[in-house]
Parts: C-alpha cells; structure tokens; sequence
C-alpha cells in the first residue's frame, strides 16, 4: 500500500497507463487476427481493407512503446507479403 502522496499519485497513474495500454494492446492483437483471417480467407479486397486498418494501429502501438518498432514493422512485411501472394 502506498502511504506516501507522492506514492499513491504514482500508483494512480500506474494503474491508468495499465489500462490504456491494456486497451491499445487488444486492439492491436485484434486487428491483426482480422487481417490474418482475411489473408487465410483468400479475399484479396478484404485482406488488402484489413491490413490498411490494422497497419496505423501496429504504429501507433510502436510509437507509444507498447510494442517495439520493429515488431511493427515486421508484422506489417509479414501481412504484406502474405497479400501479396494472394494476387498473384
């Protein structure tokens, strides 16, 4: 428990940071199951409609520090490439 003031403020934000975090990282892991479950369909106009939702969400997750950059980035190559298979 914390018994100082400065403590209990760092614990309130503590616990907000938690849950908008939280919030962005289900966000984050739903759109990519969507866009992968759109690539695994075959549908090339839905995979290519899901990888442009899920692509700005994975940098903005990146640019917030829930995940690293290059995690982003290589979920993003891995979908693209994916996609792109399906055209041709």
């Amino acid at each position: 428990m914390a018994n100082t003031s400065q403590a209990r403020k760092r614990a309130r934000q503590s616990e907000t940071r938690r849950r908008q975090n939280s919030s962005q990282r289900s966000a984050m892991r739903t759109a990519l199951k969507k866009a992968i479950a759109a690539v695994e369909s075959g549908d090339y106009e839905a995979a290519t409609s899901a990888y442009n939702v899920a692509s700005p969400i994975l940098d903005s997750a990146a640019s917030h520090g829930i995940i690293h950059k290059n995690k982003a980035a290589r979920h993003k190559s891995r979908l693209n490439a994916k996609i792109k298979t399906l055209k041709a």
